[in-house]
C-alpha cells in the first residue's frame, strides 16, 4: 500500500480524523505498528493518525513518534501535516489564531532519532519544508493564518514556568508546545517533508492571570480543530 501524504491530528483534531470514513490500517515498523486510517481526499490517499491515539489517552512524553515518521517512510508518504495545541508568547495571537510554524528551538531533552547505530547528520536549514503546501491551501480555503512561527518544544506533560517562557522568548520562540520539533526531527530523518499547523489555545505562563487547564486547551481546539482540519486535508491535496 502506498498513501500521497500523511496528517496527524492533534488535541481536538485526532478524535474527528478517526471518525473520517476510511479504512482503519495497521503499519508494522521497527518502532512498533502504527494506527491510521487511509482517507482518500481530493483524489489523493491520505494517511491519518491521532497523535494521542483515541480517548486521548497517550501524553506527549510517551508518543510513539518513530512509529509515525517510519509509517509514513514506508508508505511512500510525499509529505506530512500536522496540528498542534500551543500557547503564544504574542499578545495579539489571540486563542484561535492559526500559525503555519516556520522553525524551531527543542527544549523537550527528548534528543529524538532514528540513527542510534549509525553517525547521521542532518541538515535543519529548513525545518518545516511543507509548509507552503499549509500556506498554500489556508489561502485557497480562505483561512486566516500566521506565515511563520518558532515553535519551543517542550517536554510536558507539565505546563512550562513563566520564567521558561521569558527565557524561551529572548531566545526568539513565538509558541510553546510538546510535539512538533519531534516529529518534524524524525520526519526528516525518514525523509518526509512535514508541515506544522499550530492553533493557539491560551497564552503562556507569566503573560495573563488565568491558570492553565487542559480543559480549555480541548475546548478552544474543538472550535478550530474544523477549520484546522480543512486546512490540512486541502494542504494534502495540493501534492
Amino acid at each position: 500500500m502506498r498513501v500521497d501524504a500523511g496528517v496527524i491530528g492533534g488535541t481536538g483534531v485526532g478524535e474527528r480524523l478517526l471518525h473520517m470514513p476510511g479504512d482503519g490500517v495497521h503499519v508494522p515498523t521497527p518502532a512498533g505498528f502504527q494506527r491510521g486510517r487511509v482517507i482518500e481526499i481530493g483524489g489523493k490517499s491520505v494517511f491519518a493518525m491521532s497523535r494521542h491515539s483515541a480517548g486521548h489517552k497517550v501524553p506527549p512524553h510517551r508518543v510513539n513518534y518513530a512509529a509515525m515518521a517510519l509509517a509514513l517512510q514506508a508508505l511512500g508518504a510525499g509529505a506530512c501535516f500536522s496540528t498542534a495545541a500551543v500557547g503564544s508568547f504574542r499578545s495579539e495571537w489571540t486563542p484561535g489564531t492559526l500559525v503555519v510554524c516556520s522553525d524551531f528551538l527543542d527544549a523537550s531533552g527528548r534528543y529524538p532519532t532514528l540513527y542510534d547505530r549509525s553517525v547521521v547528520h542532518t541538515d535543519f536549514g529548513s525545518p518545516f519544508p511543507a509548509r507552503e503546501y499549509l500556506l498554500t491551501a489556508a489561502k485557497k480555503e480562505a483561512v486566516e493564518v500566521q506565515d511563520g512561527g518558532v515553535y519551543v518544544c517542550g517536554n510536558g506533560p507539565r505546563y512550562e514556568t513563566p520564567e521558561e517562557i521569558r527565557a524561551f522568548a529572548k531566545l526568539g520562540g513565538d509558541l510553546v508546545g510538546m510535539t512538533a520539533a519531534t516529529e518534524a526531527i524524525l520526519m526528516r530523518e525518514a525523509g518526509v517533508p512535514y508541515g506544522c499547523l499550530a492553533i493557539v489555545t491560551n497564552l503562556a505562563a507569566g503573560l495573563s492571570d488565568e491558570t492553565l487547564d487542559h480543559a480549555d486547551v480541548s475546548r478552544v481546539m474543538r472550535q478550530s480543530g474544523e477549520v484546522a482540519l480543512r486546512v490540512l486535508m486541502a494542504a494534502a491535496a495540493e501534492l
